[in-house]
């Protein structure tokens, strides 16, 4: 499976026939008169069979930047049939106070190529609760946020890697020299035990090393 990653959350999944992307984002220049540098390139030239949104906020639920004609699923939860088979949808938070304060955001699990891929999205709760942990199950590639703010930050997202204990954790939605705001993911790298930094944004499972213990890989910034 071919893995790109765009900055943020937002990630293109690709098999020989299927294609999956999840929170993209389009031009977001006017970020710039409210002082917030984000710079990464807004996405083009990419389509897919499925696409998903975690939470509707303007970086993750650009859909008009993906092309041809995606089914859908945003914002949501429950067990849902695709194109590329069933996608569990599961209900989380943005924040620590039940949502109020950032509101919902869901965790995606699905299978691509034979492996079980889970994007946290946003996710902002304390902790992970009992429930969605036997939701979500076993995981193969866990892509996460480290960066802190209005997401976890690098001990939570540890606990969540020890807890699910997939091959690979992908590290997203932290500082990048591409975007001002959020922590670096250093503190998360640091604290695990394998670390395998890549010269590119884009990256082939096939390639990636399988140790005694999660591996985290960081793709190179877009």
């Amino acid at each position: 499976m071919q893995i790109e990653w765009y900055g943020q959350s937002a990630f293109r999944l690709s098999a020989p026939q299927q294609t999956v992307a999840i929170d993209p984002f389009a031009d977001l220049s006017q970020l710039k008169d409210r002082g917030i540098h984000f710079d990464y390139p807004a996405i083009q030239g990419i389509s897919a069979d499925l696409l998903l949104v975690t939470h509707e906020h303007m970086d993750h639920n650009g859909v008009e930047a993906i092309d041809g004609e995606p089914l859908i699923l945003r914002s949501t939860a429950g067990r849902l049939e695709s194109p590329i088979g069933e996608v569990v949808a599961i209900a989380s938070e943005h924040d620590e106070a039940a949502g109020t304060e950032r509101g919902p955001n869901t965790i995606f699990v699905f299978t691509l190529e034979g492996l079980r891929v889970c994007h946290f999205g946003d996710f902002g709760q304390h902790a992970l609760r009992e429930e969605q942990a036997a939701a979500i199950g076993d995981v193969d590639l866990l892509i996460l946020p480290v960066g802190g703010g209005p997401t976890i930050g690098a001990v939570q997202a540890q606990t969540i890697v020890e807890r699910l204990r997939p091959r690979w954790v992908v590290p997203m939605h932290y500082r990048t020299p591409r975007i001002g705001f959020l922590e670096s993911a250093d503190a998360f790298l640091e604290l695990s035990e394998h670390v395998e930094r890549l010269p590119q944004p884009v990256f082939d499972t096939a390639a990636l090393p399988v140790r005694d213990a999660p591996v985290a890989v960081v793709p190179a910034a877009p």
